[in-house]
């Protein structure tokens, strides 16, 4: 079980319907509930005061806490009634009743009856569901007892007693609900061919089924048989809005396990889905550091060893999202379509939201293996030789040419270290050319570093695509530093990612931490840099409009603003403090012109 505080486990929960599990010091589960929203129901738990003594005796023991994401609410609510039943846990006993929700059995018998039950007993019979809905059973019910009517009879039919004529017809035959299979009126290939069309109705193929509903309603419509009308639309609108089969349940998928991966540099994440009689009954996500650049197939295939023994599961089939090579006695199927990949694809969005939350909580409690993980990740992103500790960002500011000044940013670690920040005054271009500005500012930067013996960055990024990543390059190479520090460019419109000597640019995914690093780089630079512009401008326009004053420079300008610090207080000023700092003479012709 995760050692780590509940805050932090629940802070990491997804906001996604599922299903939650708590356990106490010993690793036995206490509870299992459902939910639309994961985090906020959980985070319930611990916000609020209990009024019921229960629950605050269960809190308390809660010592961690696992989760399994579904696509629906619905979902959430099958799940969470086939994990109560396979693990019972304590407090669901005492806090509710475990609830049975209703399936559909075809009888295994001759002219097999179809009816709802809560009981599933092992003699052969079909069981579809269980379904939340007892009004949609209800409907599929009724809708196969039209279109293909069947016994409702509880005799116990044998091909003896048919022949024998042991059974007489009931009620429902005179009703035309039944077509007399006890009597030898309907022949057992009639009656198989009608239960081959149910299961179709089912599972939720009852396209036919529809088309014929349709009719019936503009045949009771153009008889202005409204009432009965209204009652068939009603019957359409249920079973179009229906969905047949869960992607939690289906029953057709017995006795299976379903496993899937997903990695990055350093770790990888197996997620186990056990699935009986079409239900999740086990789910566990598996956690694998890397030692060398292991293959997800062979990390895939350890995990499911690991996972099988582990849970001394003896499935005869496995899904997996790739062919892998098992023992001869298990089926590996990579489902493609279907109810199979949707079941995947949920194991999937497990292993995806195990990682996040593992990520979320090793940020917190493990910042070390966090940084680690994401210089990791970002040498293999940027090809680099090297984990970027050290990454150094540029980006040039002026309006209209007037002021031309550039920033350079530092990161250490992937964190701003900005007392390392540094601006640069543009001392060789005239007017406004980020090329050249570009050029002087990087051979600055590094010429000091070199001179002064400093540490090189492992990274640097100009804010800017090739001219910008040109420019930068080629002080590199008069400083000698060609293939010993590397540089990127980054374009702002589609966050497109140069690299010197190749046209093409890269494109890292949207979510992905190394873009939002280089992001952050570029943003944090450009900020630094329009701040140091914009108070560089201000200064400028508070110099000028002193030095407009007649027979008032620039060097008695800067007296009088070290000594008030604005131009406003110099206004305010009265002749005497101002004699005080700049002369009589002088402080007479600041004091009138402002008057």
């Amino acid at each position: 079980m995760p050692n780590l505080p509940l805050e932090v486990q629940v802070n990491s929960l997804p906001n996604n319907p599922g299903v939650y599990q708590f356990y106490d010091k010993e690793g036995k589960i206490l509870y299992v509930g459902k939910a639309k929203n994961l985090k906020k129901r959980v985070a319930s738990y611990f916000s609020k005061k209990h009024e019921y003594g229960k629950t605050r005796v269960m809190v308390k023991k809660i010592k961690a806490i696992k989760h399994i994401v579904v696509n629906t609410e619905s979902d959430a609510l099958l799940l969470e009634n086939n994990l109560i039943k396979e693990h019972q846990p304590r407090y669901n006993v005492l806090l509710r009743d475990d609830k049975t929700y209703p399936s559909i059995c075809i009888k295994n018998e001759l002219f097999p009856r179809i009816f709802m039950t809560r009981n599933l007993i092992d003699d052969g019979s079909e069981y579809f569901g269980p379904y939340t809905s007892v009004k949609t059973i209800r409907t599929l019910l009724e809708l196969i007892k039209n279109v293909h009517p069947l016994r409702t009879c509880s005799h116990k039919l044998s091909r003896e007693k048919i022949e024998a004529g042991k059974f007489k017809k009931d009620l429902e035959y005179h009703l035309g609900n039944c077509q007399g299979a006890c009597q030898g009126l309907l022949s057992e290939e009639e009656y198989k061919l009608r239960i081959a069309k149910v299961r179709e109705i089912i599972k939720g193929n009852f396209k036919d089924s529809l088309a014929q509903f349709r009719n019936e309603m503009k045949v009771f419509a153009a008889a202005m048989q409204f009432e009965k009308a209204q009652q068939v639309k009603e019957k359409i609108e249920i079973l179009e809005n229906y969905q047949a089969k869960s992607t939690v349940v289906n029953p057709k998928i017995n006795n299976v396990d379903v496993f899937s991966i997903i990695d990055d540099e350093s770790y990888a994440y197996i997620n186990f889905l056990q699935i009986s009689h079409g239900a999740i009954i086990r789910a566990h996500t598996l956690e694998i550091k890397k030692k060398l650049d292991e293959s997800k197939v062979d990390l895939l295939q350890l995990g499911i060893f690991d996972i099988r023994r582990r849970f001394n599961s003896d499935s005869k089939e496995i899904y997996v999202p790739f062919p892998l090579a098992l023992q001869d006695n298990v089926k590996v199927t990579v489902p493609k379509l279907g109810d199979k990949r949707k079941i995947l694809d949920l194991s999937i969005r497990n292993a995806k939201f195990f990682r996040q939350d593992r990520l979320r909580q090793i940020k917190i409690t493990d910042p070390d293996r966090h940084t680690k993980r994401i210089m990791s990740q970002m040498k293999a992103d940027l090809r680099l030789s090297h984990d970027p500790v050290h990454i150094e960002c540029f980006d040039n500011s002026n309006m209209q040419g007037s002021n031309p000044v550039a920033a350079c940013v530092v990161f250490k670690n992937g964190k701003p270290a900005k007392k390392e920040y540094r601006h640069f005054n543009i001392k060789t271009v005239e007017g406004p050319n980020d090329f050249a500005s570009m050029e002087e500012v990087v051979y600055r930067r590094y010429k000091r570093l070199l001179d002064e013996e400093q540490p090189l960055p492992q990274l640097v990024v100009v804010d800017g695509g090739k001219g910008q990543l040109s420019a930068g390059l080629k002080s590199l190479e008069t400083l000698d530093l060609r293939g010993k520090v590397a540089i990127i460019g980054i374009a702002k419109r589609l966050e497109e990612i140069f690299f010197p000597g190749d046209p093409v640019p890269l494109y890292l995914d949207k979510k992905s931490e190394t873009l939002k690093i280089i992001q952050q780089l570029r943003n944090e630079a450009h900020r630094f840099g329009i701040t140091f512009h914009r108070n560089k401008r201000s200064k400028a326009a508070i110099n000028s409009e002193l030095e407009n004053i007649e027979g008032i420079g620039k060097k008695t300008a800067e007296q009088l603003l070290k000594k008030f610090k604005s131009v406003k207080r110099i206004k305010e000023a009265s002749m005497d403090h101002l004699t005080e700092t700049i002369g009589s003479s002088k402080a007479k012709k600041v004091y009138e012109s402002f008057r």
